[in-house]
């Protein structure tokens, strides 16, 4: 049975990436800066899990009252009442605006929670050396980029509304305190992601591949 070979990562063969130009360098200038853009050579992100983890907490704390707090007032004629995202969302589906209720209920709430628990489940897989599917976290990660750009949906569109509604006492368009919660919560999450350096998941090592003693033990 042929095994399939092992490919050593940069920094096993003794060499470093620098993160803005890309230039390779020996991983002994570790600490310098990179000889073409004057940038800080590093192997790995510098405190790549604790700023990640930071942030997701952050989040998490506030992810509650931006969705608890009211995050926009519309007011017709001198009359109106703040109105939070769940009940917003409840209100278009009142008024037979499903398929925009459904576009807030998932840039609003569903993806910020399923960013929240993917990044949860990536920080632990580094933080505790879990030994997963290393290849389906990191299309995971890549996923949580992608999705990450739609979570502003909701804020975009108050902004828009807020900047063009402005009817004095016929009509009347206002973002409040969840509003800028949930920006916030958005941020936190985008940075923990930003921050988190995926190279650290495969150095908990490949396990689809063999290790580099793997024939000693597949030895009888």
């Amino acid at each position: 049975m042929t095994d399939k070979p092992r490919f050593k990562s940069a920094r096993e063969s003794g060499y470093l990436l620098c993160i803005d130009c890309e230039k390779l360098h020996p991983l002994s200038l570790e600490g310098e800066l990179c000889d073409r853009c004057g940038a800080r050579l590093h192997s790995r992100v510098p405190n790549s899990m604790n700023l990640s983890w930071a942030s997701l907490i952050a989040a998490v704390i506030l992810f509650l009252p931006a969705n608890m707090l009211p995050i926009m007032t519309f007011k017709s004629f001198g009359q109106g009442e703040p109105s939070t995202i769940l009940g917003g969302i409840l209100h278009l589906l009142d008024q037979d605006m499903l398929l925009i209720g459904l576009v807030v209920l998932f840039a609003s709430i569903v993806v910020p929670v399923l960013k929240i628990i993917a990044m949860t489940i990536l920080l632990c897989t580094v933080q505790f050396r879990l030994q997963t599917n290393l290849r389906q976290k990191t299309l995971m990660f890549r996923i949580i980029e992608w999705i990450g750009r739609w979570s502003m949906l909701d804020i975009f569109v108050i902004g828009i509304l807020v900047a063009l509604v402005q009817l004095g006492n016929i009509a009347h368009i206002e973002g409040n305190d969840g509003a800028t919660a949930f920006a916030v919560v958005v941020l936190l999450t985008m940075f923990s992601a930003i921050i988190f350096d995926t190279r650290l998941i495969w150095d908990n090592g490949v396990t689809d591949l063999p290790s580099d003693n793997s024939d000693e033990k597949d030895t009888p």
